[in-house]
């Protein structure tokens, strides 16, 4: 039977049951957070489409292996880019993932996933001889983990408890880039302004052939080789907090 001071301290040791409930709920919370998400929207052309899921599943039938994935699709020259990259983008990326990998294999795995969803979804887009394009931003929420890929000037910001202000993505605008100004103008590319009569330059730097003022979109096929759809890939591990997470569109002034 023991000592009573062996049965005092078993008995202090004991955690009651609603204590250990309490806990393992605290730790399910911390380990897979709720998410919560809306949008709003005010387009002038109607160009811009977004996707919006919280029920993905890395195993299917599987409710632990749930993720979400965000995207936001600018589209310019027509609505075609946009809605074809909401509509394939995300099965191109999860194909791309090698079958039966545990749940840390498919995170490292994931980068490298969305380059090439990126690259097909642009491939099959363009075999389809629209010119149309569209910048993306694509978001997948992995439990604490985001992953972020992105082409053109739409962005994703993280706001977390506390203040501290991260910026997922870069902008691919040859206008404020000069990464990818040198990039466009060494692979042969010309990089300039509009001119007008009189030999007056105007509005954003342009790529020419085409003169658009993104250097990577999906779609553009008429702008030549210069402007390409491999994405800018941020992963990003947050700290179990309150946090807000911006997909932004916008038209700069």
């Amino acid at each position: 039977m023991g000592s009573r001071e062996e049965r005092h301290r078993l008995n202090h040791d004991l955690v009651p049951l609603a204590a250990l409930i309490s806990r393992e709920l605290r730790n399910e919370k911390m380990e897979k957070p709720t998410v919560r998400y809306g949008c709003a929207a005010q387009s002038k052309k109607g160009e811009d489409y977004y996707l919006m899921t919280t029920d993905c599943q890395r195993v299917q039938g599987n409710p632990s292996s749930t993720f979400s994935v965000f995207a936001i699709f600018d589209g310019h020259n027509g609505t075609a880019a946009a809605v074809f990259s909401r509509d394939h983008l995300l099965n191109h990326v999860l194909g791309a993932i090698p079958c039966g990998l545990g749940r840390d294999e498919w995170l490292h795995a994931l980068p490298r996933a969305l380059v090439a969803g990126f690259v097909k979804t642009d491939k099959e887009f363009q075999s389809k001889g629209q010119t149309s394009g569209t910048t993306a931003t694509f978001v997948i929420v992995d439990r604490w983990t985001v992953t972020v890929a992105s082409v053109g000037d739409s962005r994703c910001i993280l706001d977390t408890q506390g203040g501290a202000v991260s910026e997922l993505t870069v902008d691919h605008r040859l206008e404020e880039n000069v990464e990818e100004r040198e990039r466009v103008t060494s692979s042969g590319g010309e990089v300039g302004r509009l001119s007008i009569f009189g030999g007056t330059e105007i509005g954003p730097l342009r790529c020419w052939p085409g003169g658009l003022c993104l250097s990577r979109s999906i779609g553009d096929m008429d702008v030549g080789e210069f402007i390409v759809p491999i994405p800018f890939v941020k992963q990003v591990k947050v700290i179990p907090c309150f946090s807000f997470l911006f997909l932004l569109s916008f038209k700069p002034s």
